[in-house]
């Protein structure tokens, strides 16, 4: 098999620390080091679309619902794990680019509805090919059946440690 650069600082800290168990090393490195690959090959799939990632963390949230496309935004903000004045001000930044609009909750006076334009759906519905052409070439050389093993074994660590921090 063939070695990554992982596998050589594995060998290094094996020769100067024997003593040392680094199996739990050699999937969190490797994990960080796919995430800047992961994230590059998303951000670059978005840019044919002028889309942040962000952006399209946002109005995938909304497209996901099912018509008509809205959500509360407080909502909104806990389904893309961001804090409400983080959530504002890209409701904000979208709503200028007319990829969504909002409304006031008509049940809540606080509230705010936040809904998809035609525009940010036509968006959207570009973007998730885009997105799932650019995961696909991240792991071109891993089988259906390996796709599925590698997501039920991810899943287990997610589970196991609990929501991101920070």
């Amino acid at each position: 098999m063939q070695q990554d650069q992982v596998d050589i600082m594995l060998e290094q800290w094996l020769r100067e620390r024997p003593d040392l168990d680094t199996s739990a090393l050699a999937v969190v490195v490797r994990v960080l080091l796919l995430h800047k690959t992961f994230q590059n090959l998303a951000t670059n799939a978005m840019s044919e679309l002028d889309l942040e990632l962000w952006e399209y963390d946002v109005i995938s949230a909304l497209r996901r619902q099912g018509a008509p496309y809205k959500m509360a935004a407080t909502d909104l903000a806990k389904a893309t794990s961001l804090s409400s004045g983080a959530m504002t001000n890209r409701i904000d930044r979208l709503a200028a680019k007319k990829l969504l609009r909002r409304v006031q909750d008509p049940s809540d006076r606080r509230g705010v509805i936040v809904t998809l334009t035609a525009k940010g759906v036509r968006v959207i519905d570009k973007a998730i090919q885009l997105r799932l052409d650019a995961a696909n070439e991240g792991i071109q050389g891993v089988s259906k059946v390996e796709r599925e093993t590698l997501a039920s074994l991810l899943r287990k660590v997610a589970l196991g440690t609990g929501p991101a921090k920070g």
